[in-house]
């Protein structure tokens, strides 16, 4: 696989090189505005040679006049490779930052490192984390339903627990009132397929249900890891010799990035791909919850949780409005904590309309539940051979940030600085 890490040998100030480099791209980056935080950037590796013969380390330099800054950088292999690092907050509004690719001599005795951001699997769950705290799982495994209940409540495929830097659970799994709720999740509640109609959020229904099928990638490193994993909605009133059909794959790619401060906001992206799996068009129904769900910890409710959309509403009057982001953050064991939840302008119905459960919602149990939904509005069709691609963000951070902060972390998000090879 190729990947490249930072060459702890080197140090990360401004070094002497060990051996004369070979510089393989430049590039520039290009900054329209201010960046809020560390925020990850790439360039195309497209045409270079990443692994000639004669071998070496490929390392990233920043250059600033005569020195060359020694830089965490990874590579995503691919059809087109792409050079992966994290922005640091040095960059000036409007400002230009350069960078060099270069291929070194490793020294043999050059010690051994943990990536920087790393992948743990304990059998059941996949554990990103940084620096050895950790950030998110992903439950692939399914969890069983809780006692007394229907099997259907059976799933894996989900994020859980998210945790903020300080080390508090931010999210919750098959609460009482609402058995079908895991973490974070990205089911559909109202399709057809073919003439039948199928559920795949309330699994009690019994016409749907999503599973874990199996993991296409995974990753470590300095600048990010992750996993790319396929789910599938299953139809299960299917009237094939097993009651089992396959309607709609689903592809994960979910990733946590190093921050640019160790104790600072965490940065987890969920790219979900969707696609037909059959030759026939699985439709999705406007329906008012659905897609990318939030289940919150039960420590928050309507009297202690700060919830505020870009555009100003709160749990009040957000409901059934429009956003690009909604701050939510509660009391947890680590003082106050919360998400920043970001959509991306490529979304369909983009800025998705949303599902909050107002004051006095949910029979009483005030607890906190958040959705960006992108067919509360108008019906999806999924045709075959076509696939479709939603991205969300999730800042996960202790303390409090501001409504301007907010903004400024979509934007890095939505519209991140320009790089571009020389």
């Amino acid at each position: 696989m190729l990947r490249f890490n930072v060459l702890l040998w080197l140090g990360t100030a401004s070094v002497a090189l060990a051996a004369e480099p070979g510089t393989v791209a430049r590039f520039r980056v290009e900054a329209r505005r201010l960046p809020v935080g560390a925020t990850p950037v790439h360039a195309s590796l497209e045409g270079l040679p990443l692994d000639p013969p004669g071998g070496g380390e490929l390392a990233l330099f920043e250059i600033a006049g005569d020195e060359a800054r020694l830089t965490p950088s990874q590579i995503e292999p691919g059809v087109v490779p792409r050079l992966w690092w994290v922005l640091d907050g040095a960059t000036t509004a409007g400002g230009t930052r350069r960078y060099e690719l270069r291929r070194l001599v490793t020294p043999p005795d050059a010690p051994a490192h943990e990536d920087a951001v790393s992948l743990e699997d304990d059998g059941a769950s996949l554990t990103l984390g940084v620096r050895g705290t950790p950030t998110v799982a992903y439950r692939y495994a399914p969890l069983e339903a809780p006692p007394g209940q229907s099997k259907l409540y059976r799933r894996g495929g989900f994020l859980h627990p998210l945790w903020s830097p300080g080390g508090a659970v931010l999210t919750r799994v098959q609460p009482p009132d609402h058995y079908h709720h895991v973490g974070v999740w990205n089911p559909w509640t109202h399709t057809e397929y073919d003439g039948r109609k199928l559920d795949f959020w309330n699994l009690d229904e019994a016409q749907g249900t999503v599973r874990f099928a199996a993991f296409l990638s995974r990753v470590s490193g300095d600048v990010y890891a992750g996993f790319r994993s396929l789910h599938e909605h299953v139809d299960l009133t299917a009237p094939d010799p097993d009651g089992r059909l396959v309607v709609l794959s689903e592809v994960w790619d979910v990733r946590v990035w190093s921050p640019g401060d160790a104790k600072g906001p965490r940065i987890v992206d969920l790219t979900s791909t969707l696609s037909a799996a059959t030759d026939r068009p699985l439709t999705i129904e406007a329906y008012r919850y659905q897609g990318f769900g939030f289940r919150a910890t039960a420590e928050w409710n309507d009297a202690n949780t700060h919830l505020l959309t870009s555009e100003g509403r709160d749990k009040s009057d957000g409901n059934a409005t429009r956003a690009r982001w909604c701050d939510v953050r509660g009391p947890t064991a680590a003082g106050t904590s919360g998400v920043l939840f970001m959509t991306s302008p490529a979304n369909r119905d983009y800025p998705e309309l949303l599902r909050i459960w107002p004051v006095g919602a949910n029979g009483g149990v005030e607890n906190v539940f958040f959705n960006f939904n992108p067919a509360q509005e108008r019906d999806w069709v999924l045709e075959p051979g076509r696939v479709h691609s939603l991205r969300y963000r999730m800042l996960v951070y202790d303390g409090e940030i501001s409504p301007e902060a907010a903004e400024g972390y979509w934007r890095d998000f939505a519209e991140p600085p320009r790089v571009v090879r020389e």
